[in-house]
């Protein structure tokens, strides 16, 4: 029996993977949907930029045996490596190039049954909140294409929020799981730091900041792909503490009544959209009806000092990531190959002494020691997830004049240059502006959510943010699966998807 259009939209990743179990449908036939939708929808939303459809019949004629056996799934073009396939990271440099190894999390997911079919579109590096690469152009939001879907897993975003694929893969260095969510009306939890493995070839990703997991419609996909994911790889540095029970046991389970502080107070100087000051102000009578005890509080930061941080850690590694590439590559990338903000980051970390970026680490740990002090007082911390509803395209990150300024200048090759003209901490502040709380909690490492719970009269979708203890993912899925179950979100699609 094939599938509707309708009935594949109806079912999350576990009730799809259900209808095969059962023997109502074929994991090929649920494929074939899925790329029914793919071809139709894509050229609209650019969101799938790398086909990886013989791999995906191959492994739908005999699915693994797992919790989503059958469904089909997209993954995100950056950090995670499948074999035989390029992993471009946005960038002309890296377009071509093939990679001949699974990382460990491709492994994991791999098993639990899933039919990988392509990789969504991101920012070069993912380093921008948004998906607007040079190389394969932006993703476009399904609600409306004229809005960006968010970054840097944009492109997975704007596939689910098709309804492509009920879940997809992301990566979160500073808000790129929590972003698209908010943007795309899904939901993206970021786990705490160290949770999914990143080996066999790399250790932490951003010294730890940068998380890989999934965005999904549903909590309880959320919470089982991460059951099947998480845990220590060979060689891991650290560990966390496991859960007691598994995640998707506690989605079900209403949380005792929580201690909760909301700001919608920006960790840096810049103004928030009365959209999403409103959408946390719903958010906390909607949490108070349900028995939490709400107040009114916010995270002593210092989101000047955090920005310049942040920025040069970010470069250090953008450095070493430029390396790492060209290495595998055998030579080092030319200037046109990489974006004029990319580039003279790149030569920002060339600049940079190991001091400076140790310091830089050393004044954010000192900030997560005070974040977590705060998180003495409360269980959970409620912010807008962005400061605005989704933007319209090209409006986030650097200008089309600061782009010509950086070119200009990176044509002399000089850090010290991109550094003295400040056109770099001009674009990084352009990005923190729209993304004023979310990477500070890729610092600290705690767990955090963005939780589709507001639309605005525009009909865009306005996410709302909980951050919670550090390896306290369970916390985080019980209050998601409350607030599920008390406004539930799952049907609510843009007209685009029912198209079908």
């Amino acid at each position: 029996m094939s599938m509707t259009h309708e009935e594949y939209l109806a079912r999350d990743a576990l009730g799809l993977a259900e209808t095969v179990r059962n023997g109502d449908v074929s994991a090929l036939e649920l494929l074939e949907v899925a790329l029914a939708r793919l071809d139709s929808l894509n050229p609209r939303i650019n969101a799938v930029v790398h086909r990886m459809e013989e791999d995906a019949r191959t492994t739908a004629a005999n699915p693994a045996d797992g919790p989503f056996s059958g469904v089909p799934f997209l993954a995100k073009d950056l950090a995670s490596m499948y074999a035989g396939h390029p992993t471009s990271a946005g960038s002309r440099f890296l377009r071509d190039h093939v990679v001949t190894w699974d990382s460990e999390l491709v492994r994991r997911v791999k098993a639990t049954g899933v039919s990988v079919f392509g990789k969504t579109n991101t920012p070069e590096w993912g380093l921008q909140p948004i998906t607007e690469p040079e190389l394969w152009g932006p993703a476009l939001n399904p609600w409306n294409p004229e809005r960006s879907p968010g970054g840097s897993s944009g492109g997975t975003g704007a596939a689910i929020a098709a309804g492509i694929v009920p879940m997809g893969g992301g990566g979160d260095g500073g808000g790129s799981i929590r972003i698209p969510a908010s943007c795309c009306g899904l939901f993206g939890l970021k786990p705490s730091r160290g949770r999914t493995p990143t080996g066999p070839r790399r250790g932490q990703f951003w010294r730890g900041a940068s998380v890989e997991h999934v965005l999904t419609r549903s909590v309880r996909d959320s919470a089982a792909m991460l059951d099947a994911t998480h845990g220590p790889d060979p060689g891991v540095a650290f560990e966390i503490p496991s859960p007691e029970r598994p995640w998707l046991s506690e989605v079900d389970r209403d949380p005792e009544p929580l201690r909760i502080a909301f700001t919608t107070i920006p960790c840096v100087d810049t103004e928030v959209h009365q959209d999403c000051i409103d959408a946390v102000a719903d958010a906390a009578e909607l949490l108070t009806s349900l028995g939490h005890e709400v107040v009114e509080d916010h995270a002593p930061i210092d989101g000047d000092a955090f920005a310049r941080n942040f920025l040069t850690v970010v470069a250090g590694e953008l450095g070493a990531d430029i390396d790492e590439a060209a290495a595998a590559v055998g030579r080092r990338p030319r200037r046109h190959e990489l974006e004029p903000a990319t580039w003279a980051l790149g030569l920002i970390s060339r600049a940079l002494s190991a001091n400076d970026f140790a310091a830089s680490l050393r004044r954010m740990e000192i900030m997560a020691r005070d974040v977590g002090d705060f998180f003495e007082r409360y269980d959970i911390v409620l912010t807008p997830t962005v400061s605005v509803p989704p933007p319209p395209l090209g409006t986030v990150g650097p200008s089309a004049s600061e782009r010509a300024q950086l070119k200009l200048v990176g044509m002399f090759g000089s850090g010290r240059l991109v550094k003295a003209a400040g056109l770099i901490d001009q674009a990084a502040k352009s990005a923190l502006d729209f993304i004023p709380w979310t990477p500070v909690y890729n610092i600290t490492g705690h767990p955090a959510m963005s939780v589709p719970l507001h639309w605005n009269d525009q009909g865009l979708p306005v996410g709302v943010h909980f951050v919670g203890h550090f390896a306290r993912e369970d916390t985080l899925f019980r209050l998601a699966g409350q607030l599920e179950r008390a406004r539930p979100w799952f049907d609510r699609l843009p007209p685009m998807a029912r198209e079908l």
